[in-house]
């Protein structure tokens, strides 16, 4: 009887990762911690490169392979992912205007800027531009996957079908033999950085409670949106969140909800999740749905404007919400992305002066935020599965059923 060749996951290889890369960057030279971030950097941009092509491969085919009501399917999908990143901004201001104000000392977000500039260079960078950006990607599978879902086995489309097909099979060959398992060296090298720069204990020494209070609001809100999916879905919500450690462990390493869309997907069939549906539902809501960062940047900037002594209050931070609920489509396919699309928009809560995107209240605004991207993400990614399970749900009982009905009563 052979013996079973031990294989490590890929949870503990992310912990491991994460544990070598604050090692590294708190007890090695730079010049050994710059040769990690330029291996981390090269893997990046040919992560860059290939995420565009995945949605377009994966959000293709999982409409495109919806038996019945696609156009329903993405329209629930879309409000759910919107209504989702307006109560989680709504909940994180309410909370960061109760607690934040006791947190507050003179300087301490000057301090955490600071270190914004301390970033580690690779020692070369590799130009692989994508042949498209995420959002162009997104909507090109729109098109393809809704008119392919409606016109394949009619007049046109099995061609096409067939070769998306081909295409999706590529990608996810590609995923499962490159991106995946060269994961954790990026994850490595971003921890790396953090570390070396002094980002990643710079925050816990000036505004851990800040930091802890927005952490436990993503929490939360991961355990809400699970328990809700489970009540919808019939499923333990525990066991859902369970299954999600693996995507959630992934995007604080990645910093990137696009970046964690392969391990995302493994956790989506973990919970039983019909291909069809996730491969849909995963990398749209990627790209749509926001909760997590939501929750960081209401917080960041109600402790900015504390800090700064700019009035701020429901009223002003609720069109703000709802407009960063659009303007943030597609900006996780970078660290950092959705704060950098949230720029032009802060003189919603700032004012015209201090809300200039290249001022120094803005810039303070990037440095709180980044510092805690990570969790944000984290909480992104896990939220999709949240609404993938419910819209599998849906799905089930009402859509995929109704064919079968009408069928029965012809």
């Amino acid at each position: 009887m052979e013996k079973k060749k031990f294989k490590l996951g890929l949870f503990p290889k992310l912990i491991i990762a994460i544990i070598i890369g604050i090692l590294f960057g708190q007890f090695l030279p730079v010049w050994f911690c710059r040769i990690v971030v330029t291996l981390s950097s090269i893997f990046s941009t040919f992560l860059s490169f290939i995420i565009p092509l995945m949605i377009l491969a994966y959000v293709t085919m999982g409409i495109a392979n919806l038996k019945s009501g696609a156009g329903k399917l993405l329209l629930i999908t879309v409000i759910l992912a919107y209504l989702s990143t307006l109560a989680a901004g709504s909940a994180s201001f309410l909370v960061a205007d109760t607690l934040f104000p006791s947190f507050m000392s003179d300087g301490a977000l000057e301090q955490i800027a600071a270190t914004a500039g301390n970033s580690l260079e690779s020692y070369f960078s590799l130009e692989i531009p994508p042949l498209f950006d995420t959002l162009s990607a997104v909507v090109l599978a729109f098109v393809l996957g809704l008119c392919l879902s409606t016109l394949r086995g009619k007049t046109i489309g099995d061609t096409l079908y067939n070769g998306m097909s081909d295409f999706s099979g590529v990608i996810d060959q590609v995923l499962h033999s490159v991106i995946i398992p060269l994961l954790p060296l990026y994850i490595c090298g971003t921890f790396t950085n953090m570390t070396k720069s002094g980002q990643t204990f710079a925050i816990l020494g000036i505004l851990w409670k800040v930091f802890l209070v927005v952490i436990l609001m993503h929490l939360i809100c991961i355990f809400l949106q699970f328990l809700v999916a489970g009540a919808v879905s019939q499923k333990n919500p525990f066991r859902l969140i369970r299954n999600q450690i693996p995507g959630y462990i992934t995007a604080l390493g990645t910093q990137s909800s696009a970046a964690t869309i392969p391990v995302n997907l493994q956790c989506a069939e973990a919970d039983g999740v019909s291909a069809e549906i996730r491969n849909f539902v995963v990398p749209l809501c990627a790209n749509i749905h926001m909760a997590g960062s939501m929750i960081t940047i209401t917080a960041c900037s109600t402790a900015v404007c504390l800090m700064n002594q700019i009035p701020i209050s429901l009223a002003t931070v609720i069109p703000f919400i709802m407009t960063l609920g659009i303007a943030m489509v597609a900006s996780p396919g970078a660290p950092g992305g959705s704060i950098m699309t949230a720029l032009p928009f802060l003189y919603m809560v700032f004012g015209a002066e201090a809300g200039d995107p290249s001022g120094p209240i803005c810039a303070i605004m990037v440095a709180l935020y980044i510092t805690q991207d990570s969790f944000g993400t984290a909480c992104n990614v896990s939220g999709d599965n949240a609404i993938g399970v419910i819209v599998e749900t849906i799905y089930q009982k009402f859509i995929n059923k109704a064919p079968a009905q009408a069928a029965q009563a012809q």
